[in-house]
């Protein structure tokens, strides 16, 4: 694990929801900028934190009640502070990703990443655990931050590659 690092995000409180994920001992990675951002990438604030769960019945039904604690709605253009949502573990698994909002800003769930079918599985085996803001996280590599960015091809994924590899290649060169 590395020292603390404040991480700039605007209207979103990361630390807020992962430490609510970790009260409720959710197993999961962050993935996508954020966790970037952990690693002291040199890129733009993002608004979310996009997280992949471990899909196992009792970490389901734990990621359940964190949402629940954190009053999480589905996220839409209208109306403001999204929908709510019934749910239960099993309801949870059996959707592969969840656009959400909650009192502590956006999250989304994605249970098969771009560039990674098995999900959490892959995930964890390079994944971080870093200090953000006082709160432990579990994040991707940036190897596989990076991997998931290209397999995704979105127009905001590509913009923001180049100073994720270059962000590598100083990492590797000082090291």
């Amino acid at each position: 694990m590395t020292g603390s690092r404040p991480i700039n995000t605007g209207d979103l409180d990361a630390a807020a929801i992962v430490s609510v994920l970790n009260r409720h001992g959710v197993r999961y990675v962050v993935i996508g900028a954020f966790a970037a951002l952990a690693q002291q990438a040199p890129i733009a604030p993002t608004r979310d934190v996009d997280l992949t769960p471990d899909t196992a019945a009792d970490n389901l039904r734990r990621l359940s009640a964190a949402l629940k604690e954190l009053d999480a709605r589905i996220r839409t253009d209208t109306p403001e502070g999204g929908l709510p949502f019934d749910h239960d573990g099993q309801s949870l698994g059996r959707v592969a990703i969840w656009n959400l909002i909650c009192r502590h800003g956006e999250l989304d769930i994605s249970f098969r990443p771009s560039g990674f079918e098995d999900g959490y599985v892959q995930l964890a085996v390079n994944a971080h655990r870093v200090v953000v803001d006082g709160v432990e996280v579990n994040i991707a590599d940036l190897d596989d931050v990076i991997r998931s960015k290209e397999a995704a091809g979105r127009p905001k994924d590509i913009q923001v590659l180049p100073a994720l590899y270059r962000y590598r290649a100083s990492r590797r060169s000082s090291t």
